[in-house]
């Protein structure tokens, strides 16, 4: 698929703010693609039939889909799993309050795996229906590859924003750990899920997130806001590199060589030991919190929970409290070494996964490239722009300090650039 079939949402806030499109020819629009596209790709869980039209407000007229792991008080919301089948909320989560107050119309909500966990939606990756779109923000991530809506919200526990993006090759934005609302989600480990967006490019993604919170995020216009040669970026040298797609680690390596020649201080870094050990605790960490967060689901429908669900809250439940704390120990000596690690690099890039989207539904691909992070709260970013020799997308991810969003977003952008020149 063509990434200029996406929807760019800065071009289209541009057109209306210019007079050439108006708030409901931009909705109309993308029900339109949804009506058209949405039965081959399956990337919505229920589309509104009249969702409310804003006219006023920085995203009036646009159309955002929501990952159906969050409350909406007017749409059915079902987290992925026959046990809420018909649910309804009656207020909105908070994230979602904050596109509606900002004027943006919620079109829908877009499919998840189960509890944001592993059991796969039906969604099809865009670019080859045969090949998973990833998860667990698969709805999200598709629907803006297939032009159906220019901005999408996800959640990520260990790379569902990331891994999704680059499997459809979009831009997908994990922000600094709680830079937006989690309140009124479904959490599954609330210590690491993270609220995170989905659009065409990176000037959109930031372009949102400032809109949606108010912070300086977006893009700099004119001169550049810093200079590339005093940016270091560290090509992120971990053990997980061996088990990457030849073609994942030669594009990681043309990124580099492409950041260089965009003017970028580029070196390599290895991986201290540090963080190898906090990777290491995330799957503690995750389940042991499921098995808290989702005792309740357990405890009244076991019969409705997939067989992976039901095993990773059992085996939650069965993880003591000591094996718990001392998990945490490793993640904290981890976030001091992650602090270590930006006094001497700015950004680090990594592969947003092991290779392109695997073959079969069954799966969602492998976080392994993305749940440090998540587990460190630190940003981190898909930047589209490389395929592997069957044109499906490969993604590098750019993870910057917690709470430097504003720099990785300048930075991203311009590598995008510079990968898609």
């Amino acid at each position: 698929m063509d990434t200029n079939r996406m929807m760019s949402l800065a071009a289209l806030i541009k057109a209306r703010d210019a007079g050439k499109a108006n708030p409901e020819l931009m909705v109309a629009l993308c029900r339109d693609a949804i009506e058209r596209k949405d039965g081959h790709i399956r990337a919505f869980a229920h589309v509104a039939e009249a969702p409310a039209l804003h006219t006023e407000g920085p995203l009036a007229g646009i159309a955002i889909g929501i990952k159906d792991i969050f409350d909406t008080f007017d749409q059915p919301t079902t987290y992925g799993s026959p046990a809420y089948e018909g649910f309804q909320p009656r207020v909105d989560a908070a994230i979602v309050d904050l596109a509606r107050r900002q004027g943006a119309t919620i079109i829908g909500k877009t499919a998840t795996t189960e509890f944001a966990f592993f059991n796969p939606a039906q969604t099809v990756n865009p670019h080859n229906p045969a090949h998973t779109p990833g998860g667990s923000s698969s709805g999200s991530a598709a629907a803006i590859a297939a032009g159906m809506i220019p901005a999408a919200i996800g959640t990520q526990t260990g790379g569902s924003v990331v891994r999704p993006a680059a499997f459809c090759g979009v831009t997908g934005y994990k922000p600094s750990y709680r830079l937006l609302p989690a309140t009124g989600m479904k959490n599954f480990a609330p210590s690491l899920d993270t609220v995170g967006l989905f659009a065409a490019g990176v000037e959109d993604v930031a372009l949102l997130a400032s809109l949606l919170t108010g912070r300086d995020l977006a893009l700099s216009t004119g001169t550049p806001s810093f200079d590339p040669a005093g940016i270091r970026v560290g090509l992120y040298r971990c053990a997980q590199l061996e088990g990457a797609d030849p073609e994942m680690r030669d594009a990681l390596a043309r990124a580099a060589d492409l950041a260089a020649n965009a003017g970028f201080d580029v070196g390599e870094i290895g991986e201290p030991e540090a963080l190898a050990q906090a990777r290491d605790a995330h799957k503690t960490i995750q389940d042991y919190e499921a098995g808290l967060a989702c005792g309740p689901d357990l405890a009244r429908h076991r019969d409705q929970l997939s067989p992976v669900l039901l095993q990773t809250i059992e085996r939650g439940q069965a993880i003591t409290p000591s094996e718990y704390d001392a998990a945490r120990r490793l993640v904290k000596r981890g976030r001091g070494a992650t602090r270590a690690l930006f006094g001497e690099v700015d950004i680090l890039l990594t592969p947003s996964a092991p290779g392109a989207a695997p073959r079969g539904l069954e799966t969602t691909g492998d976080p392994r490239f993305n749940k440090l992070w998540t587990l460190m709260g630190t940003p981190a970013i898909n930047i589209p722009g490389f395929k592997d020799n069957a044109a499906m997308p490969l993604g590098i991810q750019a993870v910057a300090r917690f709470g430097h969003d504003k720099r990785l977003l300048d930075v991203a952008a311009m590598l995008e650039s510079a990968f898609r020149s």
